[in-house]
């Protein structure tokens, strides 16, 4: 019974960024790409990560900057 119950559970979207932080420094990262301001790109990443971000979300704006967050 309990599965049945869990199953009508809306589901969370894993892809929305709720730390304000870790999505403000991907933000900063997406537009350096955008702007091609390559050379700060470094120095983002690095904030990204002690901010929490993982590599997936790192790796996926820097393939797709056009990609929504």
């Amino acid at each position: 019974m309990e599965a049945i119950r869990n199953s009508f559970r809306p589901q969370r979207n894993s892809r929305v960024i709720r730390d304000p932080l870790r999505f403000s420094a991907l933000f900063y990262l997406r537009e350096a790409l955008l702007e091609e301001r390559y050379e700060e790109c470094a120095e983002i990443i690095e904030a990204a990560r002690e901010l929490g971000a993982n590599v997936l979300e790192i790796q996926n704006i820097l393939e797709v900057p056009q990609r929504p967050l």
